[in-house]
């Protein structure tokens, strides 16, 4: 398995073996795919959040409940990636949404990374030409039960380390502007994964990586589980602390926007 995170040297130098995934998307409501038409990376497809790498919304389940295997695979068959294709994803995020890809390929098995730097790192022309790649064959698989977490596995008293990846002000419940009620789960650590890089969207260096961990009681000792508003952004977490040599932890899917919707209890503060 390649390391879940890649330069742009890597990527130039594996350019022939390798399918780049644009996986623009904002929580404001601009379309990440129009972005994608004014100007990409050459070669690269693009993969829809809503729609490839999440299913329907519901109190229920959340935002960004996980996709239907089937309809996972079918999103990555007409994209042209296949069960053998290694793939690199890109955002303009800093790699907070394309993590989401690379969690969801990286669970099954799959080879996937994300590009350290992301759109910003690019330092050549960008295209509109959009690719017309020929249905690849990705079989659908389950998704891991062990990579992932459930509601009730977040309780404090679970002998695992629950990181919530979300801004400060939303952990402590200073502002909801998104879900059903603010705060956070109790008994969560709040990493921000947007800490995770730097103004330049770099992963900060490994050493940091693992002390920002450490310092939220992930030190490589605990199980962690990560959760954010709907289970997107935490994938950046997860992909973080892997690439900090930390293990793979769980995610929650429902993250925030699942739990805010019980009655189960919210803290507030930090």
């Amino acid at each position: 398995m390649i390391d879940p995170v890649v330069d742009l040297a890597w990527l130039r130098a594996n350019a022939g073996d390798v399918i780049l995934a644009d996986v623009r998307w904002y929580l404001d409501g601009r379309s990440g795919a129009e972005a994608y038409r004014k100007g990409h990376l050459p070669g690269a497809v693009f993969i829809d959040l809503d729609t490839a790498l999440a299913a329907p919304a519901s109190p229920a389940e959340g935002r960004h409940p996980l996709p239907d295997p089937a309809v996972f695979a079918a999103a990555m068959s007409a994209a042209g990636i296949g069960d053998a294709d290694r793939v690199v994803a890109y955002d303009d995020a800093g790699g907070v949404i394309a993590a989401r890809l690379i969690w969801l390929l990286r669970s099954i098995g799959r080879q996937a990374a994300l590009l350290d730097g992301g759109l910003l790192s690019y330092d050549g022309e960008l295209t509109t030409d959009v690719p017309s790649p020929p249905r690849a064959d990705f079989t659908p698989r389950e998704w891991p039960a062990e990579r992932l977490a459930s509601l009730t596995d977040t309780t404090a008293d679970g002998g695992h380390v629950v990181l919530d990846a979300r801004d400060a002000p939303r952990f402590r419940g200073d502002t909801e502007p998104v879900d059903a009620r603010p705060g956070h789960i109790p008994g969560a650590r709040n990493l921000p994964c947007r800490d995770n890089v730097t103004p330049d969207g770099r992963f900060l260096p490994v050493a940091e990586l693992r002390d920002r961990f450490a310092a939220a009681g992930a030190d490589g000792t605990a199980e962690v589980i990560s959760y954010c508003g709907s289970g997107v952004t935490a994938c950046h977490n997860l992909i973080a602390l892997e690439h900090a040599g930390l293990g793979q932890g769980r995610l929650y899917p429902g993250s925030w926007s699942q739990y805010a919707a019980t009655d189960r209890p919210a803290a507030t503060g930090d």
